[in-house]
C-alpha cells in the first residue's frame, strides 16, 4: 500500500522533516507540528523562492500566504492562492488576511493584473465576483509582458504563470505547474482543438519546472511566454510543436476547459 506522504507533492506540501503544519499531523511524519499564521502580500509583486534560493514564484498585491517559519528576514510558508510551498521577504507582509472586496482587472494599472484589494474605487477595479469570460482575451491583453521564470504577474511571467493569470481573471482556480495544468479540463483529440484550449508539453528531466504552457489562439496559433521569444508572443503552433520537440518534450496535449 502507498504512504500518503508518498504522493504528495513536495512543491505544494508544508513539511519539513523537522517541521510541518498541523494539519498534516498523522499524515507526514516530522519531529514536530504547528499552526500556521496568515499573512497578506503589501508590495506590488514579491518573489517566492525555493530551498535553493531560485524564485520559484510569486504573489501579487492581496494575496495570502501561510507562514509556518522564519529564518532572520525570510518567512517560510505557502501560498495560499496556488499552493507553491517556500520562502518570502518579511518585508513584503503584514499580519492578517482580511476578505478582499475587489480585483485589478487592468494590466496597465499601478497594481498587476488579478491583485486584490479592499475597498477604494478606481478604474481598474472589478468587484470580486465580476470576472471575464474568455481567458485568451486576458491573455492577448499580456502580449509583449517580459518572459521572468518563476514570474506570474502582468509585469513578468513564465509560461505556466500567464496561463494561470488568465485562468483567474475568469473566475477559474489554476495550479502553478504545467503538470499540474495538464489535469484540467478534459483532453481533446489535436483535430477537434480550438481557441481556449490548453496546449501543454511535459519533460521528463526538467524538475519541477517539467513542461510548458500553452494556450490557442486558434487551431493553428499559441499564445505562450517563452523563453525563446523572451516575451509573451504569437506563435504558430507547427514552430512551436517543432521546436520543443527537438529539445525533448513530450507530444503536446490539448485540453478543452
Amino acid at each position: 500500500m502507498t504512504a500518503a506522504a508518498d504522493i504528495l507533492d513536495p512543491r505544494t506540501t508544508l513539511a519539513r522533516p523537522d517541521l510541518a503544519e498541523q494539519a498534516l499531523e498523522g499524515v507526514v511524519r516530522a519531529a514536530a507540528y504547528r499552526a500556521t499564521r496568515a499573512m497578506r502580500c503589501t508590495a506590488p509583486v514579491a518573489d517566492i523562492h525555493g530551498e535553493t534560493g531560485s524564485r520559484i514564484d510569486q504573489l501579487v498585491f492581496g494575496e495570502v500566504f501561510d507562514i509556518l517559519d522564519a529564518d532572520g528576514d525570510r518567512l517560510w510558508g505557502r501560498a495560499r492562492r496556488d499552493g507553491v510551498v517556500g520562502w518570502v521577504k518579511a518585508s513584503n507582509l503584514t499580519e492578517g488576511a482580511p476578505l478582499a472586496r475587489a480585483r485589478v482587472a487592468a494590466v496597465d494599472a499601478a497594481l498587476p493584473l488579478n491583485a486584490l484589494v479592499l475597498e477604494g474605487e478606481d478604474p481598474s477595479f472589478q468587484p470580486v465576483g465580476a470576472f471575464e469570460t474568455d481567458p485568451v482575451a486576458v491573455a492577448e491583453r499580456l502580449l509583449g509582458v517580459p518572459h521572468v521564470p518563476g514570474g506570474r504577474s502582468s509585469r513578468g511571467t513564465d509560461c505556466a504563470g500567464l496561463i494561470q493569470q488568465a485562468l483567474y481573471a475568469c473566475g477559474r482556480a489554476a495550479p502553478r505547474y504545467p503538470d499540474q495544468q495538464v489535469e484540467l479540463g478534459a483532453e481533446t483529440p489535436r483535430a477537434q482543438a480550438r481557441r481556449g484550449d490548453l496546449v501543454i508539453w511535459l519533460h521528463d528531466d526538467m524538475g519541477p519546472w517539467n513542461g510548458h504552457s500553452a494556450i490557442l489562439i486558434d487551431a493553428d496559433r499559441v499564445l505562450h511566454a517563452t523563453g525563446h521569444h523572451g516575451a509573451v508572443v504569437v506563435e504558430p503552433l507547427a514552430e512551436a510543436e517543432a521546436r520543443y520537440a527537438a529539445e525533448g518534450f513530450k507530444a503536446p496535449v490539448f485540453r478543452k476547459l
